[in-house]
């Protein structure tokens, strides 16, 4: 149980804050996330890194000489926003060039995704490496599919290791990728994890089982077993990895991981265990670690990490680094930097707008709220529908991110805002407080459908239904999801289709709306026939069906609360 907090929703930035209070000499504090408190070298390729929080030392504890130069962090188990991940981006960059490492999630790759356009767009050159070491996510013949768990420990030191001893930006990223395709990682969890203020854990496991397979953000395991002996427990776990060995490999680098509740000794008695299968598979172990490195709040398990090792991975894992987390080799000489960060986030400015477009503006303000205060109605059922193969803070983050962009809009109509401009501030503070996948998601939706508006005209009832097919596009091509995957792409599309075939028929903008509207509610209860392809549900595919997708049905409930709003404006 999490047990010490005030606010829930303040747990992720409070404990952010004692953190780098406590860890100074590390760490210096900047909004969401925190920076290298060190000097770095002019031109030296800066590594920043990053995830949800809720999976302490993960990812902060990484930052310091020879490993990370900066970490971002979201919301417990929820994606840094796209501002978020740019921000501490820049204030990081030092001439060289960023590499960005992140677990592969959908709201962690959207999220860095867009924040490395919007950095190559000023200048920066970027590389992203997605951490894709969880065997039990997806076969060894799908790769690219897996998710991140303990193994970006393994990839971002690394990364940190490479980049510290002066490779150039082309190099970091071929060892960094090299790291990852070499790092296998399997984990088991014996109890489920609780998220601040919650009444219950995100999963249970049976009594005297343990549940194989788990993720890293509350999603249960993909069977449950009895529990075994330590001897049996190793066996289970090395052979899992044993099977993608390369061939020729004769040294490996293990990582035995604590996932928050599981205590030092109980790891303690694993390892021989685990190292003597590791010893009778012929294996040369190097500089082996256990404790807690990727966690999930209080959860009850462990994970084994191995690293497969070459003469050039070696020699970048045994290199010197000393971060809050992990320290090896001599001290590396480093000065406290002296340079005073700033806040980039001023007051809002916007363009002058005509008279017409501010009342749009109103109007658009009014339908946010409306949105917001349906979605803190629904919070509990979106949570529960997200549970079943999720992690169940859907109805968490719809909340947050409709409330934050709520509040932007109203900021943005009392400074003289127009329509355009109130919706696109909307959906940058949607994304920059939801976090995750669904805030990134939103995001884009609302600021995308922003391009179809102006400040200096009230927006048409075509320029509306020219937005949404704007906002398709722009989700759909980077969020990557189509019709059939169970996402909110399956509500949103024949939404849109809808809405555009009965406009076009000659509806008015009103009732082509519910038309739309009731298409995605009818689309989003059919989602509870298919089995997810893209997300954290996909590899517990099973546990979805029979139940509808939460992003699906938030997005309905959306555009129903839209369509009343649009009636009782129009009369």
């Amino acid at each position: 149980m999490t047990t010490i907090f005030d606010a829930p929703e303040e747990f992720a930035t409070t404990a952010l804050a004692g953190f780098s209070s406590i860890y100074a000499r590390n760490v210096r504090l900047v909004k969401g996330g925190v920076v290298r408190s060190t000097k770095v070298p002019k031109g030296k390729v800066a590594v920043v890194i990053g995830g949800g929080s809720g999976h302490y030392p993960a990812f902060a504890g990484y930052v310091g000489p020879g490993m990370a130069d900066a970490a971002v962090a979201g919301d417990v188990f929820a994606s840094p926003s796209t501002a978020a991940v740019a921000r501490v981006c820049r204030q990081a960059e030092q001439g060289g060039g960023v590499l960005l490492g992140f677990g592969n999630y959908a709201g962690d790759v959207l999220n860095f995704g867009v924040a490395a356009e919007r950095l190559r767009a000023e200048g920066i050159d970027v590389r992203i490496v997605p951490v894709t070491d969880d065997v039990a996510s997806a076969s060894a013949e799908t790769p690219a599919k897996r998710r991140g768990i303990a193994g970006d420990l393994v990839v971002f030191k690394i990364a940190g290791a490479a980049a510290e001893a002066g490779l150039s930006l082309d190099e970091v990223e071929r060892v960094t990728r090299l790291a990852n395709d070499r790092t296998v990682s399997f984990g088991v969890a014996f109890g489920g994890c609780t998220l601040p203020g919650a009444k219950q854990p995100l999963f249970s496991v049976p009594k005297g089982e343990m549940a194989l397979g788990l993720g890293i953000h509350g999603e249960p395991g993909i069977r449950e077993e009895k529990i075994v002996s330590a001897s049996e427990f190793a066996r289970l776990l090395v052979g899992k990895l044993l099977i993608e060995r390369p061939a020729g490999v004769q040294k490996v680098a293990p990582v035995l991981n604590g996932l928050g509740s599981t205590k030092y000794e109980e790891l303690f008695v694993l390892w021989v265990a685990i190292e003597r299968e590791l010893k009778a598979a012929g294996l040369e172990i190097i500089d082996p670690e256990c404790g807690e490195f990727v966690t999930s709040l209080d959860m009850q398990g462990c994970s084994l990490s191995l690293l497969w090792l070459n003469d050039e991975l070696e020699t970048y894992w045994r290199a010197p680094c000393d971060a809050p987390v992990l320290r090896k080799g001599t001290i590396i000489a480093a000065e406290q930097a002296t340079d005073a960060l700033t806040d980039e986030d001023g007051p809002a400015v916007f363009a002058p707008a005509s008279d017409p477009s501010k009342a749009s503006g109103k109007c658009i303000a009014r339908l946010i709220g409306e949105i917001a205060e349906a979605l803190r109605q629904a919070e509990d059922e979106l949570g529960r529908i997200d549970a079943f193969a999720g992690d169940g803070d859907h109805g968490q983050g719809m909340r947050r991110g409709s409330a934050a962009a709520r509040d932007a809009a109203s900021a943005a109509v009392a400074a003289g805002a127009g329509a355009a401009s109130v919706l696109a501030v909307s959906g940058d503070a949607w994304a920059d407080r939801a976090g995750g996948t669904s805030g990134a998601i939103w995001g884009l939706l609302l600021r995308a459908w922003s391009g179809a508006f102006s400040d200096e005209t009230a927006p048409t009832d075509a320029a509306i239904v020219e937005g949404a097919r704007r906002a398709l596009d722009g989700v759909t091509r980077l969020g990557r999801a189509r019709v059939g995957d169970k996402t909110l792409v399956d509500a949103l599309v024949p939404f849109v289709e809808t809405l555009e075939r009965e406009f076009a028929a000659g509806k008015s903008l009103v009732g082509a709306w519910q038309a739309g509207a009731k298409a995605a509610t009818e689309a989003a209860e059919a989602t509870s026939n298919l089995t997810p392809k893209l997300g954290r549900a996909r590899p517990l595919a099973e546990k979805s069906i029979g139940h509808p997708d939460a992003g699906a049905v938030s997005l309905a409930l959306t555009a129903r609360v839209a369509a009343d709003v649009l009636a009782s404006e129009r009369g």
